[in-house]
């Protein structure tokens, strides 16, 4: 059973201005009613970090390919335990920032408490779902009989355990990304980066995988996403705005919406970006 309620906060009406106070869990966006009016709305229950301890901390980040800037002269700064949403349209930097942070595009030493999962499906087509997981945990030094267990829970998790000995190439371009997310998540990481985690995923298979995700969080994990679904970014704890290669905005969700007046992520990337809803 799932114990609900767990934080209160109060709100104010903005049509009667009657101030009342409603109950949530961390990262839920709940429906509320004005006692007074009957006025509904949406209130977002922040999800709490430690600010004490930085995960990544990074200033000026550049990336150039020839002529072309794909990331200019980034500020970041990434905290333990959060989950930080890269948010932009295509061609606006995520993927690059994401393959810089694990140091694909600036090689370094192999990490083993880095968990990547890149937008590409990045996993052996030729091999069994089963095989895919084996090599990359095996990759991790994780002994045999913990890799069976995590192995389950991970097929469990992105609901491909009856295609367990599967050829990967047998499978849809949705279930490769789903094998994809499990094995940048079978060794049990402290940082995760997600490119586009839930591209080509059902509704109710995304509403799972960011349970899991907001379970990573509450063991202390970072977990750092790219999206263009705007609607996730309420889930985040806080989010980056990107345009162009370049952070437009950095904040909390709902601080992000109250600042620009908005009441959804896309109108306030529209805001920000300084260009109006169509």
């Amino acid at each position: 059973m799932k114990v609900r309620g767990i934080t209160q906060k109060q709100v104010r009406c903005p049509r009667c201005n009657t101030v009342f106070t409603c109950s949530g869990d961390p990262g839920e966006i709940v429906n509320v009613t004005c006692p007074c009016c009957g006025e509904h709305g949406k209130v977002t229950f922040e999800r709490s970090f430690d600010t004490t301890t930085k995960v990544i901390e990074i200033q000026k980040l550049t990336k150039t390919f020839g002529k072309f800037t794909a990331v200019d002269s980034l500020d970041l700064t990434i905290y333990k335990g959060e989950i930080y949403g890269l948010l932009g349209p295509n061609g606006s930097g995520k993927t690059t920032i994401i393959k810089m942070l694990t140091g694909l595009l600036q090689p370094t030493s192999i990490m083993n408490d880095v968990g990547y999962m890149p937008q590409d499906t990045a996993i052996y087509i030729d091999n069994t779902v089963h095989e895919n997981l084996f090599f990359f945990g095996s990759i991790y030094g994780i002994s045999k009989q913990h890799l069976e267990k995590r192995e389950r829970e991970m097929l469990e998790f992105v609901d491909l355990f009856k295609w367990r000995e599967s050829l990967v190439s047998t499978l849809s371009g949705g279930m490769k990304h789903r094998v994809s997310l499990a094995c940048a998540l079978i060794h049990e990481p402290k940082l995760v980066f997600l490119d586009e985690p839930t591209v080509g995923v059902d509704p109710e298979l995304r509403a799972t995988f960011w349970e899991y995700f907001e379970s990573m969080v509450k063991k202390g994990i970072t977990v750092i996403i790219t999206t263009h679904y705007m609607d996730e970014a309420n889930r985040c704890s806080r989010v980056g705005l990107l345009r162009q290669g370049k952070l437009i905005a950095d904040g909390r969700p709902s601080d992000l919406k109250n600042n620009t007046r908005t009441t959804s992520m896309e109108d306030t990337f529209l805001a920000l970006a300084g260009r109006k809803k169509p």
